[in-house]
């Protein structure tokens, strides 16, 4: 097997979409945990919380806006094979 390049700008291209869609997509499982919690909650104000949560994970998966209780720094950790070669700009 030889060597393997893999272009910066696609890299640059295929962590920018995960990031986005870390950003604007929530799992399943976790609105299927929202859904459950609501469900379970007899407190008023925790049912407001839930149905905002719930609205807002509509909202930004269909309208691609962040996610309001997204928050945090992205760190990107990138293991290269050795027979890869990384060309067209600095991976950093």
């Amino acid at each position: 097997m030889g060597i393997r390049e893999i272009q910066t700008p696609e890299i640059t291209k295929t962590v920018r979409r995960l990031c986005i869609e870390a950003n604007t997509i929530l799992e399943e499982d976790v609105i299927a945990a929202y859904e459950r919690a609501l469900e379970m909650e007899e407190s008023s104000v925790g049912k407001d919380h839930l149905h905002h949560l719930l609205e807002n994970a509509r909202i930004a998966q269909e309208e691609g806006l962040p996610l309001c209780q997204d928050t945090g720094l992205a760190v990107v950790f990138v293991e290269i094979g050795q027979d890869v070669h990384v060309v067209g700009g600095d991976i950093r």
